[in-house]
């Protein structure tokens, strides 16, 4: 852990309960292997009510990232502040702005998170969407990739993008998702409507369930022999569809 890293923590049972209830913005809890009972119980219930990931680690895990008496947990502060696609959503409506929004599908890789989130500040992209589980954490290196983008546009964090989406679904928004095996090409794709758009995982793509719960899929034609594009380079392949649409619309 360098030194950057370092001053994002903080350690010992008080001090990240505290730091939850006052709502300081957090990362990610590592919480000791075998701890039990009361504290254990607060721990899990808080990272829910707040969405803040939570994970049992060993103890030595715990004895490199601190140098004091950690008493089995460290949290690790977020360089952002987070918020709720419920806030965004309604005051994008009010702006009588038609809703472009990003959801990311298990992006593991900063670097990669940081450049999609530069592509989507710049293509008037209203809020990038996070699953609270295995997405990357936001560090000064990806908010440097991004330009300074993850700290301009609104990052939501969300227990469950499955759950998310059928919320986006209610609220009017239509939600189309990147996929090898799509049917439709990305310029056929209708961007001038409230959109959500869905990339998935740098390996494995968007998972079966999300690509399920989609409205529809599209794929982005290609003549090399290459499998596929980096999912950062696809993303803003897409996003600059949806801007292209949406001025030729204005």
């Amino acid at each position: 852990m360098n030194k950057e890293q370092r001053k994002q923590i903080i350690f010992g049972r008080h001090p990240v309960v505290d730091a939850i209830q006052s709502g300081s913005s957090i990362d990610k809890i590592f919480l000791q292997q075998g701890i039990r009972g009361e504290f254990e119980k607060e721990i899990r219930g808080l990272s829910k009510q707040y969405n803040i990931p939570c994970q049992f680690v060993p103890k030595e895990k715990l004895a490199k990232m601190v140098r004091g008496n950690h008493q089995g947990i460290v949290a690790m502060l977020s360089l952002i502040s987070y918020y709720k696609i419920e806030d965004v959503l309604p005051m994008v409506y009010e702006r009588s702005e038609t809703p472009l929004l990003v959801l990311l599908d298990g992006i593991t890789d900063v670097r990669n998170l940081g450049a999609i989130a530069r592509s989507a500040e710049v293509c008037g992209a209203h809020a990038i969407v996070l699953p609270s589980k295995g997405s990357a954490m936001i560090t000064a290196e990806g908010i440097k990739t991004s330009a300074g983008a993850l700290t301009k546009i609104p990052v939501c964090r969300e227990n469950s993008l499955i759950s998310t989406m059928e919320f986006l679904q209610q609220s009017g928004i239509h939600i189309v998702a990147s996929d090898l095996k799509g049917k439709k090409r990305v310029d056929q794709v209708d961007f001038t409507l409230p959109v959500a758009i869905v990339l998935g995982s740098e390996g494995e793509g968007v998972r079966s369930a999300v690509l399920e719960k989609a409205n529809e899929t599209f794929i982005i034609p290609q003549r090399g022999t290459t499998d596929s594009l980096n999912v950062s380079v696809a993303g803003g392949i897409i996003l600059y569809e949806a801007i292209r649409q949406r001025l030729g619309s204005d």
